[in-house]
C-alpha cells in the first residue's frame, strides 16, 4: 500500500519536480518506508512507499524498466501476483525484483492495458511508455484504490488522495454543485467523476485511461458484473449456492494472506469479521492478531461490541487487542480524521477507524477487513422492503437520502440549487440493463457507487493515515461477480445476508449470527453535546464558512437548535454532515491551509 503521483505535459515542457516532490510529501503517512522520483521528459512519477511485498530495496519505486521502456507507479496488492510471474516467465520475461510491481509491469508489457482483466487484487497505477510517450492510469474493479487527477493548462497531475493535489497548487477549488447537491443528499456520496471541488475528478473504478503526449484521451470501463442469473445457473438449489459462495470466501480470505509481513483482522464481532477470522484459523493462520474498538456509551447508546468480539477471539484463539477510547480522546483525534479525508465523509465511524488505525499500526502492517459483505450480501435494512416495492427508486430514495428535493431547497442558498441531481443519477442507474429486481438494482448502486465513496474510501483514508494496509475480501472481484447473480431472495433471507449466516452457522458462535445488526459505534458523533456540540457549532457559523454562501442561514440555526432532532433516514447526524463540510473546507481550503501550501 503506498502513495502515488504523477504528471505529464502536453506542450514538451518538463514535469514539474518541485510539484511532483510536493505531492509525493503529502502522503508520507501512506507510504512511510520510503520515496522515489523520475522525470523524464513531459513525464514525472513520484512515490512513497509502504513495504509488504519483497522488502528489499528491488521493489522500490518508481519502478523502472529500461529493456521494455516503461516506468510504474502503483498502489495497492496483486494477490496473484506469482501465478502471474510464472506465466510471464513462461514467455520469457525475466525478474529483478519478488514485487507485485514488478509483475504489472511485465503484464503490461505482454497484454497492453488488458492486462488488468488478469489482476486478482486492489490496484491503482500508471505507467509511463518511453517511446511512445503515453501515460495509462487504471483502477481496480471495486474502487478500493482511490485515483485522483486534475487538469493543467496544458498538462494533467494525478495522484492517490485529493489533498495531494493540493499541495502542488493551481487546482480549480470552486464547489463543484452537483456534487455539493450529491453531499447532502445521497449520504454524502459523490460518484464519479466529480469531488467537491470543481478541478479534481477521479477516475472511476473498473477504469482504464489512456494519456497521449498530445493530450489526446479516451478510457473505458473494463468490468461491470451482470446482477442477472446466468443461464447455467437457473438451476441451482440453495444448497448449490451456499457452497460456491463458500468456496470463493474461503479462497478470497486465503488470497489475502499474500505478504511479506504479517496480517491481523480488524474484528467488530459481528459476521462478517468474524467469518474471516474463522476461515483463517480453518485455513492455518496461527498466533492471529485481531483488534477492536469502543467508545463510551452516550445517551444510552452502547459504545462497543466488545461481547460478541470477545466470543470470536476466545474461540479461534487469537491474540486479541481490545482497545477502549475515552470519549475526550475522540475530540482531539477530529483534527487528524479531517486531514485524513480525500472528501468529506460524514460517518461517526471515521474518527473510530483513525484511531484503531493507530493502534493497530503499532502491531501489523496489514489487515483483513469485513467491509463490503453488507452491499455485496444485501445486509442493510433497505433491502428486503424493496423485494416487493412497485416503485424501487422511490423505496430507494426513502431509506437512503439524506435529504429530499423539498428539503434541499431549504438546506442550499439558492445559488447552489437546482435539478434534482441524486434522484436523477439513481433513476438512471436504476434504469441500466444487467439487474431486473429491484433489489438487485439497489445491491449494484450500492457495490458499485455508495460503497466506493463511503466504506471503501473511509478505509482506505482512515487507515492508510497510519501506513496500515487494509484487504477486503467480501470485495474479491469472483466472489463479487457470483454473489450478483446470486438469487436476490437468498442474499435477503434472515433480514438480510441470508446466505452469508446460513454459511456461518457452521463455523461460527449462534450468539454472532443471531444478534442485533451493529455499526461501528461513535456515540459522541451522533448525539453532539459538549465539546462536540461546540466545535461543530464554531466550524458552520465560522465567518469563512458563511462567507462561502453554501448553506441557508436559518437552516444552519435550525440544526444548531435541535441538534440531536435532526437526523437522518440512516440514523446520523445531519448537524454533523454540515459541520465536517465546514471542518473539511477549512482544513483543505482555509485561509491557513492556502498560507500552509504557499510558504
Amino acid at each position: 500500500m503506498c502513495g502515488l503521483a504523477g504528471e505529464i505535459r502536453f506542450d514538451a515542457s518538463p514535469a514539474d519536480a518541485g510539484a511532483l516532490s510536493a505531492m509525493a510529501a503529502s502522503m508520507v503517512p501512506r507510504g512511510p518506508d520510503g520515496a522515489g522520483l523520475a522525470v523524464r521528459g513531459p513525464t514525472g512519477l513520484a512515490h512513497r512507499r509502504l513495504k509488504i511485498i519483497d522488502l528489499s530495496e528491488a521493489g522500490r519505486q518508481p519502478m523502472e524498466d529500461a529493456e521494455l521502456g516503461l516506468t510504474l507507479a502503483f498502489n495497492g496488492c496483486i494477490y496473484n501476483h506469482r501465478e502471474l510471474r510464472a506465466e510471464l516467465e513462461g514467455k520469457g520475461y525475466r525478474f529483478f525484483s519478488t514485487s507485485d510491481t514488478e509483475v504489472i509491469l511485465k503484464a503490461f508489457h505482454a497484454w497492453g492495458p488488458d492486462c488488468v482483466n488478469r489482476f486478482k487484487g486492489m490496484f491503482a497505477f500508471a505507467i509511463a511508455e518511453r517511446d511512445s510517450g503515453r501515460l495509462t492510469l487504471a483502477r481496480d474493479r471495486l474502487g478500493i484504490k482511490p485515483l485522483y487527477y486534475s487538469e493543467l493548462a496544458n498538462g494533467l497531475r494525478f495522484a492517490s488522495t485529493l489533498p495531494a493535489l493540493l499541495a502542488a497548487g493551481g487546482v480549480d477549488r470552486s464547489i463543484d454543485p452537483v456534487a455539493l447537491n450529491h453531499y447532502f443528499s445521497f449520504h454524502a456520496v459523490v460518484p464519479p467523476p466529480r469531488t467537491l471541488f470543481a478541478g479534481v475528478r477521479k477516475l472511476p473504478p473498473a477504469t482504464v485511461m489512456t494519456v497521449e503526449p498530445d493530450g489526446r484521451r479516451k478510457q473505458h470501463q473494463y468490468w461491470s458484473p451482470s446482477y442477472d442469473p446466468a443461464p447455467d445457473e437457473a438451476k441451482l438449489t440453495e444448497q448449490d449456492w451456499r457452497e460456491r459462495i463458500e468456496a470463493a470466501l474461503r479462497a478470497a480470505v486465503k488470497r489475502r494472506l499474500v505478504a511479506d509481513v504479517p496480517v491481523g483482522v480488524l474484528l467488530s464481532g459481528g459476521l462478517d469479521s468474524s467469518l474471516i477470522v474463522a476461515l483463517l484459523a480453518e485455513a492455518g493462520a496461527k498466533g492471529l492478531n485481531t483488534f477492536s474498538i469502543g467508545f463510551e456509551s452516550v445517551g444510552g447508546e452502547a459504545g462497543d461490541e466488545f461481547q460478541y468480539s470477545d466470543i470470536i477471539a476466545e474461540r479461534f484463539g487469537t491474540a486479541h487487542h481490545k482497545i477502549i477510547v475515552e470519549t475526550k480522546r475522540a475530540l482531539p483525534a477530529l483534527e487528524g480524521v479531517v486531514r485524513a479525508m480525500s472528501e468529506p465523509m460524514t460517518s461517526h465511524d471515521c474518527v473510530g477507524f483513525y484511531l484503531l488505525s493507530e493502534e493497530v499500526s503499532k502491531h501489523v502492517k496489514v489487515v483483513q477487513s469485513g467491509q463490503g459483505a453488507d452491499e455485496v450480501f444485501a445486509g442493510y435494512h433497505w433491502y428486503p422492503p424493496m423485494a416487493g416495492a412497485n416503485d424501487p427508486l422511490a423505496a430507494y430514495a426513502a431509506a437512503f437520502f439524506d435529504r429530499d428535493h423539498a428539503e434541499m431547497r431549504e438546506t442550499l442558498d439558492p445559488r447552489w440549487q437546482g435539478a434534482d441531481h441524486a434522484l436523477d443519477y439513481v433513476r438512471e442507474h436504476f434504469a441500466r440493463p444487467g439487474a431486473s429486481s429491484p433489489v438487485d438494482k439497489a445491491l449494484r448502486i450500492d457495490s458499485h457507487v455508495m460503497l466506493v465513496d463511503d466504506p471503501v474510501k473511509r478505509v482506505d483514508n482512515m487507515t492508510m493515515a497510519f501506513g496500515l494496509e487494509a484487504r477486503t475480501p467480501f470485495l474479491d472481484h469472483e466472489l463479487v461477480e457470483l454473489a450478483a447473480r446470486c438469487p436476490a431472495a437468498l442474499k435477503t433471507a434472515d433480514g438480510g445476508k441470508g446466505v452469508l449466516k446460513t454459511i456461518g452457522r457452521d463455523v461460527l458462535p449462534h450468539e454472532v449470527i443471531d444478534r442485533p445488526k451493529g455499526y461501528f459505534p461513535v456515540p459522541a458523533l451522533k448525539y453532539l453535546r459538549g465539546p462536540y456540540l461546540e466545535l461543530v457549532r464554531d466550524a458552520v457559523t465560522s465567518k469563512d464558512f458563511r462567507d462561502r454562501g453554501i448553506m441557508r442561514g436559518a437552516y444552519v440555526d435550525r440544526l444548531l437548535a435541535d441538534p440531536e432532532g435532526q437526523i437522518t433516514p440512516l440514523r446520523g447526524s445531519k448537524l454533523w454532515q454540515a459541520g465536517v463540510l465546514a471542518l473539511w473546507l477549512a482544513e483543505h481550503d482555509g485561509a491557513a491551509a492556502q498560507a500552509a501550501r504557499a510558504a
